[in-house]
């Protein structure tokens, strides 16, 4: 699909982007739409058409990136036409078992009101770069960039203008000089190799993954009625399921083209690469840790579409954006760790930031103040978002505490970083500054409970309760979902909507930590729970009673007592 044919040795643009993958083409469709007959080409090294399923890995999407594509861009008849509606997330913790009714299961009975996919990428970027031309965007693929020049304040070109040296395949270089230039070539980071921005972080994982062509089918995994009965539809196949133990996780993720992608995510100081680096190795490492897995598997080996591993997939950036005009977008900048799918989150984030930076330099407005403080606030909901991760793949062999870690994470990412994207918030600067006090809160809070997870898992005794913890049953949870879906606010009721969500999570807090106490009294003066304490205490308190939030049949004993009850209805009950 190389298009382009006009293009000079000499060509100039307004906006010049270094790779044409999901977050290069969704920001160039984005420029176009933000400012009317802007000048972009995409240079891309793939040759398009890509392949379907085993193109690229970030399959699973959520709330904030589900907005950006369906709202944001307009791609909603795509997703729903060519894409597979996702099923929420599901966990179960399976370690060692092939008996899957006889373990806990975190989930959804029924779909929660915001809709999230599961996105072949393969279909999504060929679709992606057919629509991007549609709307008036330069596209070459099979162009390998060779060279760049950037300008700079301290550098400045004569003609103000960044150079790139790129060769279509099979002919001449060429030379393309723009205002703008975008790295969005993925882990290649071409500006942030050459700058020598890349930073590594405190979160050491490792990942492998590979493609199945043929779903697996999940919900018939066991054969007891009860556990068939508490999810309807048979829709488990349609979730992003997470089987966990201690120091991983497995994804299975169902593709449109009808493949499954299978991953392994751990922490090399539990289960290091080299037990699951190649597919046999992989293949051996499920059979010890997950059997009922490698029972769908290992007669499916004729079918293994592709095989791939990243060590230490995480990693930091001393900065994406700059007043030099030029940005780092997706992967070429940061990434965090697929666990709750944040990456189409942050290729959005970053887009919106980047958007709004070419519209105030078209507009002649300056752009060294907004650029310091959208790297600021960027790099803060990135280390927010990181501490979800670090040290903390060992609560995964938590059943009695991970569910607690799965509420606090959930709401904390709807009430906060969702409600300011689908607001239209990010760059809200007076919005920001008056909730200042209520966003430093939230973060306190955040780290302290965190460090409460990992004193409580080390407490725990793991007791893995027969039963279904549905999230859809509660009702506060749901409605918070719900909430990300309503229309846009005033701006005195977005600031009374992230107090409330500040109040809400101080309560959640305080009840996290009063069963974590009850249920284990040694923790009471331990750093993490002194810490906790402090940061309720500084935080925003409470102006009504937000009632019982957690279940109370967290595979804890209660849940243990109700478990015939609940295997059969699915129903949680409230503390």
């Amino acid at each position: 699909m190389t298009a382009v044919a006009d293009s000079t040795p000499h060509d100039t643009h307004d906006v010049l982007f270094l790779g044409g993958g999901l977050a290069g083409l969704t920001l160039a469709m984005q420029l176009r739409q933000r400012c009317p007959g802007i000048d972009v080409h995409v240079l891309e090294r793939r040759a398009h058409p890509v392949p379907h399923a085993c193109h690229k890995v970030g399959e699973s999407s959520v709330e904030i990136g589900a907005h950006y594509f369906e709202n944001v861009l307009g791609l909603k008849a795509h997703l729903m036409g060519d894409q597979l509606k996702k099923f929420g997330f599901r966990f179960f913790f399976s370690e060692g078992r092939r008996d899957l009714e006889n373990v806990l299961e975190i989930g959804v009975s029924e779909a929660l009101p915001m809709a999230s996919w599961q996105i072949d990428r393969g279909i999504f970027e060929n679709f992606l770069g057919e629509e991007a031309q549609r709307r008036g965007v330069r596209f070459t693929d099979r162009a390998v960039v060779r060279e760049i020049e950037l300008s700079s304040a301290a550098a400045p070109a004569a003609d103000g203008l960044h150079r790139v040296r790129w060769q279509p395949e099979g002919a001449a270089m060429r030379e393309s000089r723009a205002r703008w230039v975008i790295d969005a070539a993925g882990r290649a980071g071409l500006v942030k190799k050459k700058l020598g921005l890349a930073r590594e972080n405190a979160h050491a994982a490792h990942a492998v993954w590979f493609r199945i062509g043929e779903h697996l089918a999940v919900d018939e995994w066991s054969e007891n009625p009860a556990w068939r009965a508490r999810v309807g539809m048979k829709k488990r196949w349609l979730s992003t399921n997470h089987l966990v133990g201690a120091g991983y996780w497995v994804w299975l993720i169902p593709l449109a083209s009808g493949s499954h992608s299978v991953g392994i995510v751990a922490d090399p100081a539990y289960h290091p690469l080299e037990r699951m680096n190649t597919f046999e190795r992989a293949m051996e490492w499920l059979a010890e840790h997950q059997p009922r897995l490698w029972d769908e598997l290992d007669p499916r080996r004729g079918k293994l579409q592709d095989f791939a591993f990243f060590r230490r997939f995480s990693y930091d950036c001393e900065r994406v954006f700059s007043a030099d005009r030029w940005a780092l977008v997706g992967e070429a900048g940061r990434f965090l760790d697929p666990f709750y799918s944040p990456g189409s989150d942050f290729i959005a984030i970053g887009n919106t930031y980047v958007s709004e930076l070419i519209a105030r330099d078209r507009a002649g407005q300056p752009l060294a103040a907004h650029t310091q403080i959208f790297e600021q606030i960027f790099k803060s909901f990135y280390d927010s978002t990181l501490a979800l991760y670090v040290d903390q793949y060992g609560l995964f062999g938590c059943p009695e505490v991970l569910p607690h870690k799965i509420i606090w994470d959930y709401t904390y990412y709807w009430s906060v970083l969702s409600q300011l994207f689908v607001q239209q918030r990010l760059a809200d600067m007076a919005s920001l500054g008056a909730l200042k006090a209520e966003l430093a809160s939230c973060q306190r809070l955040n780290l302290a409970v965190q460090a409460l997870l990992r004193e409580w898992g080390g407490a725990s005794a793991n007791r893995n309760a027969p039963v279904m913890l549905d999230q859809a049953k509660l009702p506060w949870f749901a409605e918070l979902n719900g909430s990300l879906m309503d229309e846009a606010l005033s701006d005195a009721d977005f600031r009374a909507r992230l107090r409330e969500a500040a109040e809400r999570l101080t309560a959640l807090a305080q009840e996290m930590l009063d069963r974590a106490l009850a249920e284990h009294p040694g923790l009471a003066p331990t750093a993490a729970a002194t810490g906790l304490r402090d940061a309720i205490a500084a935080g925003i308190a409470p102006q009504r009673d937000f009632g019982p939030m957690l279940f109370a049949a967290s595979a804890s004993a209660a849940a243990a007592s109700t478990s015939a009850a609940m295997a059969v209805s699915g129903e949680p009950v409230a503390a």
